[in-house]
């Protein structure tokens, strides 16, 4: 199935300017791209919007006879879309690489080329690491000397849904999983974990997206999640409401942790000052080689530190999952809500994070 993705039509570098740019030179590097969207199983209700698909685009990077394979998710709030994540890779010559482990200077020049674009530089950051991995014959998470037996849990998240079959249907499916992460920040809140505990007594987690709109109510909100099994709360309030945000955490029985608030590595030291800890994504970090970055920076300051993702095929996924043995909290379910997986990763056993011995990030193709 992804063969045919990228066999029909790809958007490649040698194609915009064959002259200065020929297909699969040997010795360099070969871009190539395909929009793909993402269908979630059930529709995300947020609290500032609600989604049944996620758009993306799947991405290839070949070098002498091998593929890394890489990933751009773009979930709405993060700015990035199709058409601008296309514009960007479509302005990259990589092919003035003869080396895919120069992931420093590869980093350094899709920063000179635009600024954010931040799913677009992670898209080509996991395909070279896949790709960097697969010549070294290693999975990530040994080249980082990593113990693969110390990876977390992960949560599966719902969401509140106003249809109660759709409800019963969602609660249902948090079964075979040890913690459950719970999407807030609307009107039924406390509904929700209601009806969660009326079939589950397992620990939950909290992602109020901004919701929350005072910090009074957020307080009140901790306290009364905290009698419930909740283990932490991510981004209660607005990222602009910092000191807000400051006067929670002194005050709440759980860990106050950034999501929003945070995108890259300088924003870690910030997040310091008005969270307990941080919530790392691959398409805000622009990639694992950031992300590795800012978790040793983060524990270096004594935070908490949680793996998330965005909705993303295995692909994005098991490249997130190769820094879960260093992370508190793994929230690694992307794969799991969508219906059209083209890849087969890592794997979710008896509610935890098992990563695999292939080498890379991990993935191969399926269908």
């Amino acid at each position: 199935m992804l063969g045919a993705l990228f066999a029909a039509s790809p958007i490649s570098l040698s194609a915009l300017d064959s002259a200065t740019r020929p297909a699969n030179r040997p010795g360099r590097l070969n871009l190539s791209f395909r929009p793909y969207e993402l269908q979630l199983r059930h529709a995300f209700n947020l609290a500032r919007n609600q989604r049944t698909t996620t758009p993306g685009v799947q991405v290839q990077i070949e070098y002498d006879g091998l593929i890394g394979y890489g990933e751009a998710s773009m979930p709405p709030y993060l700015g990035e879309s199709v058409a601008s994540v296309t514009e960007y890779l479509s302005k990259l010559d990589l092919s003035q690489f003869s080396d895919p482990f120069r992931i420093e200077d590869i980093h350094e020049y899709m920063e000179s080329v635009a600024p954010n674009n931040r799913a677009a530089k992670a898209s080509v950051d996991i395909a070279l690491h896949d790709l960097t991995g697969k010549i070294m014959g290693q999975p990530w998470y040994r080249i980082w000397g990593l113990n693969p037996d110390k990876c977390p849990n992960t949560s599966f998240t719902i969401s509140y849904d106003s249809n109660p079959e759709e409800m019963r249907k969602k609660i249902e499916e948090t079964s075979p999983y040890k913690v459950v992460k719970v999407k807030m920040g609307l009107d039924h809140d406390k509904e929700i974990v209601e009806a969660l505990r009326r079939h589950t007594d397992v620990p939950i987690c909290v992602d109020a997206n901004q919701g929350w709109n005072n910090k009074e109510k957020a307080l009140e909100m901790c306290h009364w999640l905290a009698e419930r099994g909740c283990l932490f709360v991510e981004q209660p309030m607005d990222k602009a409401a910092i000191d807000d945000t400051a006067w929670l955490r002194e005050r709440s029985p759980l860990p106050i942790i950034a999501d929003e608030f945070l995108q890259r590595l300088p924003d870690v030291r910030r997040a310091a000052q008005a969270y307990d800890g941080i919530n790392i994504k691959l398409m805000k970090s622009t990639g694992m080689h950031e992300a590795y970055k800012m978790a040793v920076l983060a524990r270096a300051l004594g935070m908490k530190v949680m793996l998330g993702c965005m909705t993303e095929t295995s692909c994005a996924v098991s490249a997130a999952a190769q820094l879960a043995p260093i992370v508190d909290w793994a929230d690694l379910d992307g794969n799991l809500l969508i219906a059209n997986d083209i890849f087969d990763g890592m794997k979710i056993v008896d509610g935890k994070v098992t990563l695999n011995n292939r080498p890379g990030i991990g993935v191969v193709p399926v269908g």
